[in-house]
């Protein structure tokens, strides 16, 4: 029987359950109605979302309904899916997230990518990654180049007991040391490195109420206010790196498109080379790189 003609006797089935959730959560706004029904109804249910499609026919338990009603209300209320089932995949990896951490974004993997590009001709690399926030960036780099070891720094530190439980959760508390604090204060002078990451915040402060309700009601302002121009921690990042990287070391930071060259000419005047942008899927700039020259450093 058809979702449309279902009675209030038939048995609330994963198949009834799902499409009943796409229908409410498109008319409720939802950009992503069937992933956002999938993701819950998995959570609720405690099986992998493929599984769902093996499962179109299998009633749900009261307890489940009671779960899946709750996760339907919330989301329709505009809350992330990730703080509902309190993780997020990025880079094929797991990341906890919770309510005040940045949720890891798909766009973000073109910061991972690039970097592992120049450290895979480099043994034994060092890294450093700012505003690490779930620490999706320098986890996914770490478990995808065997040797490569560094710090993450966090500013909230709230958030930075969400890093270290994904450090742990990845295995990598050998290679990864999480650093709470301001961008580069808390680094320890122990030597310069091979990159820097940094996915900043860089939304401007007047784009911030015109956001999507649920990242600009539920993610938190402190990693996306970037100030008038959405660039004052970029400025901050390019003008303080030189002091932290080897000589031919890359700073690379994700961004806006429209702040492609704008950054580009920051990192030009500050002695970088090779400074240039990456491309995201759909062709827009999301990554701009330079690598450090040392020739301002060794004036």
């Amino acid at each position: 029987m058809s979702a449309a003609k279902s009675t209030t006797e038939d048995p609330w089935t994963v198949r009834r359950i799902l499409d009943w959730t796409i229908g409410f959560l498109k008319e409720r706004g939802s950009p992503t109605p069937r992933l956002d029904a999938e993701i819950l109804l998995a959570h609720a249910r405690h099986c992998r979302r493929i599984q769902l499609y093996t499962q179109f026919d299998e009633p749900l338990t009261d307890e489940q309904r009671a779960v899946m009603r709750g996760l339907v209300k919330r989301r329709a209320n505009a809350e992330p899916v990730a703080y509902l089932v309190g993780h997020r995949e990025f880079f094929s990896l797991d990341f906890v997230v919770r309510p005040g951490v940045f949720i890891p974004r798909p766009d973000t993997e073109i910061l991972v990518m690039a970097a592992l590009d120049v450290l895979k001709e480099i043994t034994a690399p060092r890294l450093l990654d700012l505003c690490t926030g779930s620490g999706c960036v320098p986890i996914a780099i770490t478990r995808n180049h065997a040797t490569v070891s560094g710090f993450a720094v966090e500013l909230d530190p709230q958030v930075a007991e969400v890093t270290q439980a994904n450090i742990v959760q990845h295995q990598l508390e050998n290679r990864l040391t999480l650093l709470q604090g301001d961008l580069f204060a808390p680094v320890p002078d122990s030597g310069r490195f091979d990159v820097i990451t940094s996915n900043p915040p860089y939304v401007t402060t007047g784009e911030i109420p015109e956001l999507a309700a649920d990242i600009r009601d539920h993610e938190p302002h402190l990693a996306l206010d970037g100030g008038a121009d959405g660039l004052d921690v970029i400025r901050r990042l390019v003008q303080q790196a030189p002091a932290f990287l080897k000589s031919s070391g890359w700073l690379m930071l994700e961004l806006d498109p429209a702040q492609a060259e704008p950054t580009q000419a920051l990192l030009e005047a500050a002695g970088f080379v090779n400074v240039g942008p990456r491309q995201d899927l759909s062709g827009q700039a999301r990554v701009v790189s330079g690598c450090y020259s040392g020739e301002l450093d060794a004036e």
